[in-house]
Protein backbone atom coordinates (compact mmCIF):
# COMPACT_ATOMS: atom_id res chain seq x y z
CA UNK A 1 0.00 0.00 0.00
CA UNK A 2 1.52 3.55 -0.94
CA UNK A 3 2.55 5.73 2.11
CA UNK A 4 2.37 9.25 2.65
CA UNK A 5 6.71 9.40 2.29
CA UNK A 6 5.59 8.22 -1.46
CA UNK A 7 3.27 10.95 -2.03
CA UNK A 8 5.71 13.51 -0.75
CA UNK A 9 8.28 11.73 -3.09
CA UNK A 10 5.67 11.51 -6.25
CA UNK A 11 4.60 15.60 -5.28
CA UNK A 12 8.18 16.33 -4.63
CA UNK A 13 7.09 17.91 -1.73
CA UNK A 14 7.81 16.79 2.42
CA UNK A 15 5.60 14.35 4.45
CA UNK A 16 4.73 17.27 6.72
CA UNK A 17 2.90 19.41 3.77
CA UNK A 18 1.42 16.16 2.57
CA UNK A 19 0.07 15.86 5.85
CA UNK A 20 -1.49 19.44 6.74
CA UNK A 21 -3.02 19.03 2.61
CA UNK A 22 -4.86 15.78 4.21
CA UNK A 23 -5.62 17.27 7.38
CA UNK A 24 -6.51 20.98 6.58
CA UNK A 25 -4.20 21.71 9.86
CA UNK A 26 -2.25 24.50 8.12
CA UNK A 27 -2.50 26.34 5.04
CA UNK A 28 -0.79 25.30 1.64
CA UNK A 29 -0.91 27.28 -1.74
CA UNK A 30 -3.37 25.72 -3.98
CA UNK A 31 -0.38 25.33 -6.73
CA UNK A 32 1.36 22.55 -3.69
CA UNK A 33 -2.33 20.87 -3.22
CA UNK A 34 -2.71 20.27 -6.39
CA UNK A 35 0.22 18.44 -6.82
CA UNK A 36 -0.17 16.85 -3.47
CA UNK A 37 -3.62 15.02 -4.47
CA UNK A 38 -2.74 14.39 -7.56
CA UNK A 39 0.51 12.44 -6.28
CA UNK A 40 -2.31 10.75 -4.37
CA UNK A 41 -3.95 10.11 -6.79
CA UNK A 42 -0.93 8.25 -8.84
CA UNK A 43 -0.25 6.60 -6.00
CA UNK A 44 -3.62 4.86 -5.39
CA UNK A 45 -3.21 6.31 -1.39
CA UNK A 46 -5.99 6.11 0.82
CA UNK A 47 -5.91 8.38 4.14
CA UNK A 48 -5.71 6.67 7.57
CA UNK A 49 -9.19 8.20 8.73
CA UNK A 50 -8.26 7.27 12.16
CA UNK A 51 -4.72 8.83 11.72
CA UNK A 52 -6.45 11.46 10.70
CA UNK A 53 -8.95 12.02 13.33
CA UNK A 54 -6.03 12.01 16.45
CA UNK A 55 -4.70 14.69 14.31
CA UNK A 56 -7.73 17.08 13.83
CA UNK A 57 -9.90 15.80 16.96
CA UNK A 58 -12.25 14.98 14.50
CA UNK A 59 -13.26 11.98 12.86
CA UNK A 60 -15.62 13.62 9.70
CA UNK A 61 -18.79 11.33 11.18
CA UNK A 62 -21.61 11.62 12.41
CA UNK A 63 -24.65 8.89 14.43
CA UNK A 64 -27.69 8.52 14.03
CA UNK A 65 -29.72 7.04 16.34
CA UNK A 66 -33.63 6.45 15.27
CA UNK A 67 -36.04 3.29 15.60
CA UNK A 68 -35.49 3.35 11.74
CA UNK A 69 -36.56 -0.40 10.90
CA UNK A 70 -39.81 -0.88 12.62
CA UNK A 71 -40.80 2.89 11.80
CA UNK A 72 -41.20 3.68 8.47
CA UNK A 73 -41.74 7.50 9.09
CA UNK A 74 -38.13 7.63 9.30
CA UNK A 75 -37.80 6.34 6.10
CA UNK A 76 -37.16 9.74 4.04
CA UNK A 77 -35.85 11.44 7.25
CA UNK A 78 -32.80 9.15 7.03
CA UNK A 79 -32.40 9.89 3.51
CA UNK A 80 -32.33 13.10 3.51
CA UNK A 81 -30.03 13.29 6.83
CA UNK A 82 -27.95 11.35 4.73
CA UNK A 83 -27.67 13.53 1.98
CA UNK A 84 -27.06 16.54 4.10
CA UNK A 85 -24.23 15.08 5.41
CA UNK A 86 -22.41 13.95 2.58
CA UNK A 87 -22.95 16.94 1.04
CA UNK A 88 -21.32 18.69 3.91
CA UNK A 89 -18.87 15.56 3.75
CA UNK A 90 -19.54 13.37 6.67
CA UNK A 91 -20.26 9.92 6.59
CA UNK A 92 -23.39 8.89 8.42
CA UNK A 93 -23.24 5.65 11.20
CA UNK A 94 -26.63 4.55 12.08
CA UNK A 95 -28.35 2.81 14.59
CA UNK A 96 -31.60 1.17 15.40
CA UNK A 97 -32.97 1.95 19.17
CA UNK A 98 -35.81 -0.13 18.57
CA UNK A 99 -38.29 2.83 20.70
CA UNK A 100 -36.37 1.19 23.53
CA UNK A 101 -34.80 2.91 26.27
CA UNK A 102 -32.31 0.52 27.76
CA UNK A 103 -31.01 -0.04 24.38
CA UNK A 104 -31.85 3.87 23.20
CA UNK A 105 -28.43 4.19 26.00
CA UNK A 106 -26.35 1.77 24.29
CA UNK A 107 -26.35 2.71 21.41
CA UNK A 108 -25.68 6.35 22.35
CA UNK A 109 -22.56 5.20 24.01
CA UNK A 110 -21.23 2.50 21.38
CA UNK A 111 -22.05 5.76 18.95
CA UNK A 112 -20.01 7.86 21.19
CA UNK A 113 -16.70 5.33 21.35
CA UNK A 114 -16.89 5.22 18.00
CA UNK A 115 -15.85 9.32 18.15
CA UNK A 116 -18.84 10.34 16.17
CA UNK A 117 -18.30 14.28 15.87
CA UNK A 118 -22.33 14.52 17.02
CA UNK A 119 -25.14 12.56 17.49
CA UNK A 120 -29.03 13.03 15.89
CA UNK A 121 -31.32 11.45 18.01
CA UNK A 122 -34.79 10.87 18.15
CA UNK A 123 -35.30 9.74 21.60
CA UNK A 124 -37.60 7.22 22.65
CA UNK A 125 -36.79 7.58 26.54
CA UNK A 126 -37.53 11.52 26.73
CA UNK A 127 -36.40 14.51 28.82
CA UNK A 128 -35.65 11.98 31.75
CA UNK A 129 -34.03 9.01 29.54
CA UNK A 130 -30.80 8.21 30.82
CA UNK A 131 -29.72 8.78 27.39
CA UNK A 132 -30.00 12.32 27.29
CA UNK A 133 -28.47 12.59 30.54
CA UNK A 134 -25.60 10.65 29.56
CA UNK A 135 -25.38 12.74 26.50
CA UNK A 136 -25.64 16.17 29.22
CA UNK A 137 -22.81 14.60 31.25
CA UNK A 138 -20.43 13.49 28.50
CA UNK A 139 -20.99 16.69 26.29
CA UNK A 140 -21.18 15.23 22.87
CA UNK A 141 -23.19 17.60 20.55
CA UNK A 142 -26.72 16.80 20.18
CA UNK A 143 -29.44 17.51 18.16
CA UNK A 144 -33.01 16.13 18.90
CA UNK A 145 -35.13 15.12 15.47
CA UNK A 146 -38.85 14.50 15.40
CA UNK A 147 -39.23 14.05 18.98
CA UNK A 148 -38.43 17.65 20.84
CA UNK A 149 -37.74 16.10 24.69
CA UNK A 150 -35.68 18.97 26.42
CA UNK A 151 -34.64 22.46 25.71
CA UNK A 152 -31.03 21.42 27.44
CA UNK A 153 -30.22 20.53 23.41
CA UNK A 154 -30.90 21.50 20.10
CA UNK A 155 -33.88 20.06 18.63
CA UNK A 156 -36.20 19.88 15.73
CA UNK A 157 -39.63 18.79 14.96
CA UNK A 158 -43.12 19.18 13.75
CA UNK A 159 -45.96 21.97 15.94
CA UNK A 160 -48.05 18.21 16.71
CA UNK A 161 -49.97 20.12 19.29
CA UNK A 162 -51.86 22.81 16.81
CA UNK A 163 -51.72 20.66 14.09
CA UNK A 164 -53.92 17.88 15.55
CA UNK A 165 -55.91 20.29 16.78
CA UNK A 166 -56.76 21.04 13.33
CA UNK A 167 -57.97 17.57 12.62
CA UNK A 168 -60.51 17.65 15.13
CA UNK A 169 -61.36 20.97 13.85
CA UNK A 170 -62.15 19.66 10.36
CA UNK A 171 -64.15 16.56 11.37
CA UNK A 172 -66.37 19.05 13.81
CA UNK A 173 -67.05 21.29 11.09
CA UNK A 174 -68.04 18.14 8.67
CA UNK A 175 -70.42 17.63 11.85
CA UNK A 176 -69.10 14.86 14.23
CA UNK A 177 -69.72 15.47 17.56
CA UNK A 178 -68.31 12.05 19.09
CA UNK A 179 -64.50 12.13 17.89
CA UNK A 180 -62.14 9.27 18.92
CA UNK A 181 -58.38 9.32 18.79
CA UNK A 182 -56.01 6.36 18.33
CA UNK A 183 -52.94 7.65 20.55
CA UNK A 184 -49.43 6.59 20.04
CA UNK A 185 -47.02 4.73 22.23
CA UNK A 186 -46.88 6.67 25.90
CA UNK A 187 -43.56 7.84 26.89
CA UNK A 188 -42.65 9.58 23.84
CA UNK A 189 -42.99 13.14 23.06
CA UNK A 190 -44.66 13.16 19.77
CA UNK A 191 -47.88 10.89 21.00
CA UNK A 192 -48.30 12.70 24.28
CA UNK A 193 -48.36 15.93 22.07
CA UNK A 194 -51.14 14.80 19.40
CA UNK A 195 -53.34 13.71 22.42
CA UNK A 196 -53.07 17.51 24.13
CA UNK A 197 -53.62 18.50 20.47
CA UNK A 198 -56.91 16.12 20.07
CA UNK A 199 -57.72 17.70 23.77
CA UNK A 200 -57.22 21.57 22.57
CA UNK A 201 -59.55 20.57 19.50
CA UNK A 202 -62.68 19.02 21.35
CA UNK A 203 -62.50 22.02 23.82
CA UNK A 204 -62.43 24.54 21.47
CA UNK A 205 -65.54 22.83 19.56
CA UNK A 206 -67.21 22.46 22.51
CA UNK A 207 -67.26 18.88 22.61
CA UNK A 208 -66.11 16.56 25.90
CA UNK A 209 -62.69 15.46 25.40
CA UNK A 210 -63.93 11.71 27.65
CA UNK A 211 -61.04 9.84 28.54
CA UNK A 212 -62.91 6.41 27.26
CA UNK A 213 -62.71 8.37 23.29
CA UNK A 214 -58.88 8.01 23.73
CA UNK A 215 -57.24 4.36 23.09
CA UNK A 216 -54.04 3.35 23.20
CA UNK A 217 -52.44 2.10 19.89
CA UNK A 218 -48.88 1.77 21.16
CA UNK A 219 -47.49 3.40 17.97
CA UNK A 220 -48.46 -0.32 16.69
CA UNK A 221 -50.53 -1.74 13.94
CA UNK A 222 -51.70 -4.90 15.56
CA UNK A 223 -52.37 -3.32 18.98
CA UNK A 224 -54.47 -0.07 17.26
CA UNK A 225 -56.06 -2.43 15.02
CA UNK A 226 -58.00 -4.51 18.36
CA UNK A 227 -58.42 -1.68 20.36
CA UNK A 228 -59.92 0.56 17.36
CA UNK A 229 -62.22 -3.01 16.80
CA UNK A 230 -62.82 -2.67 20.88
CA UNK A 231 -64.13 0.79 20.37
CA UNK A 232 -66.27 0.74 17.70
CA UNK A 233 -68.20 -2.35 19.20
CA UNK A 234 -68.97 -0.18 22.21
CA UNK A 235 -71.72 2.02 23.30
CA UNK A 236 -71.82 5.32 21.71
CA UNK A 237 -69.21 4.57 19.43
CA UNK A 238 -67.31 7.89 17.79
CA UNK A 239 -68.49 8.71 14.18
CA UNK A 240 -64.70 9.71 13.55
CA UNK A 241 -61.64 9.00 14.39
CA UNK A 242 -58.01 10.92 14.55
CA UNK A 243 -55.40 8.28 14.54
CA UNK A 244 -51.75 9.00 15.99
CA UNK A 245 -49.01 8.20 13.03
CA UNK A 246 -49.03 6.15 10.04
CA UNK A 247 -48.23 2.94 11.64
CA UNK A 248 -51.40 2.79 13.61
CA UNK A 249 -53.26 4.09 10.67
CA UNK A 250 -52.92 0.25 8.72
CA UNK A 251 -54.37 -1.21 11.97
CA UNK A 252 -57.06 0.95 11.94
CA UNK A 253 -58.07 0.32 8.33
CA UNK A 254 -57.68 -3.47 9.36
CA UNK A 255 -60.22 -3.16 11.76
CA UNK A 256 -62.93 -1.23 10.09
CA UNK A 257 -62.45 -4.35 6.94
CA UNK A 258 -62.80 -6.49 10.04
CA UNK A 259 -65.69 -4.75 11.30
CA UNK A 260 -67.77 -4.63 7.94
CA UNK A 261 -67.60 -0.42 8.30
CA UNK A 262 -66.65 1.30 5.37
CA UNK A 263 -65.10 5.27 5.31
CA UNK A 264 -66.20 7.75 5.69
CA UNK A 265 -69.41 6.46 5.43
CA UNK A 266 -69.79 4.47 9.04
CA UNK A 267 -66.92 6.03 10.25
CA UNK A 268 -64.38 9.40 9.18
CA UNK A 269 -60.58 8.98 9.15
CA UNK A 270 -58.34 11.59 9.65
CA UNK A 271 -54.80 10.49 10.18
CA UNK A 272 -51.31 11.96 11.50
CA UNK A 273 -48.34 11.03 8.79
CA UNK A 274 -48.96 11.32 5.39
CA UNK A 275 -47.21 8.71 3.42
CA UNK A 276 -46.77 8.19 -0.59
CA UNK A 277 -49.43 5.69 -1.78
CA UNK A 278 -51.97 7.38 0.60
CA UNK A 279 -53.64 8.32 -2.36
CA UNK A 280 -53.92 4.58 -3.67
CA UNK A 281 -55.75 3.63 -0.79
CA UNK A 282 -59.78 3.56 -0.70
CA UNK A 283 -60.83 5.85 0.55
CA UNK A 284 -57.94 8.40 0.02
CA UNK A 285 -56.23 9.53 3.48
CA UNK A 286 -56.92 12.91 4.75
CA UNK A 287 -53.65 12.82 6.14
CA UNK A 288 -50.88 15.53 8.23
CA UNK A 289 -47.73 15.79 5.98
CA UNK A 290 -44.90 16.15 7.89
CA UNK A 291 -41.84 18.09 6.16
CA UNK A 292 -40.09 15.42 7.01
CA UNK A 293 -37.04 15.98 4.35
CA UNK A 294 -36.78 19.33 5.46
CA UNK A 295 -36.40 18.06 9.24
CA UNK A 296 -33.63 15.55 8.22
CA UNK A 297 -31.83 18.59 6.39
CA UNK A 298 -31.90 21.26 8.73
CA UNK A 299 -31.11 18.93 11.74
CA UNK A 300 -27.45 18.31 10.10
CA UNK A 301 -27.20 21.52 9.48
CA UNK A 302 -28.03 22.61 13.13
CA UNK A 303 -25.85 19.81 14.58
CA UNK A 304 -22.50 21.27 12.22
CA UNK A 305 -23.78 24.81 13.34
CA UNK A 306 -23.32 23.20 16.92
CA UNK A 307 -19.78 21.94 16.20
CA UNK A 308 -18.39 25.26 15.40
CA UNK A 309 -20.41 26.93 18.01
CA UNK A 310 -20.11 24.75 21.18
CA UNK A 311 -21.11 26.79 23.30
CA UNK A 312 -23.64 28.90 21.51
CA UNK A 313 -27.03 29.29 22.13
CA UNK A 314 -29.50 25.95 22.09
CA UNK A 315 -32.42 25.95 19.09
CA UNK A 316 -35.66 24.67 18.94
CA UNK A 317 -37.16 24.83 15.68
CA UNK A 318 -41.10 23.69 15.10
CA UNK A 319 -41.76 23.45 11.50
CA UNK A 320 -45.55 23.28 10.62
CA UNK A 321 -46.74 20.60 8.84
CA UNK A 322 -49.41 20.72 6.21
CA UNK A 323 -53.30 19.17 6.01
CA UNK A 324 -54.15 16.95 3.10
CA UNK A 325 -57.21 16.58 2.33
CA UNK A 326 -58.76 13.76 0.39
CA UNK A 327 -61.94 11.56 1.10
CA UNK A 328 -61.77 9.45 4.18
CA UNK A 329 -63.07 12.22 6.18
CA UNK A 330 -66.04 12.76 3.95
CA UNK A 331 -64.33 15.85 1.66
CA UNK A 332 -65.02 15.10 -2.22
CA UNK A 333 -61.15 14.42 -3.79
CA UNK A 334 -59.12 17.57 -4.57
CA UNK A 335 -57.39 17.81 -7.75
CA UNK A 336 -53.92 16.01 -7.69
CA UNK A 337 -51.59 18.82 -7.63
Amino acid sequence: MATMADVARRAGVSVSTVSHVINKTRFVKEETRDQVHAAMRDTGYIPNTIARSLVTSSTKTLGLAVSAVTNFHFADMVSSIDATARAAGYTLLIADTHDDPAEELRVVQNLHQRRVDGLLLATAAGARGAALRYLKDTGLPTVLIDRCASAAFDQIGTANVESTARLVDHLADLGHTRIGMVAGRRGIRTSSERVRGWQRGMRRQGLDPAKELVVPGHSHAYMAEQVTEKLLRGKDAPTALVVGNNHMTLGVLRALSRLGLKAPQDVALSVFDDFEWADLLQPQLTAIAQPVEEIGARSVRMLIDRLADPDGAKRTVLLEPTLVHRTSCGCPAEPVR
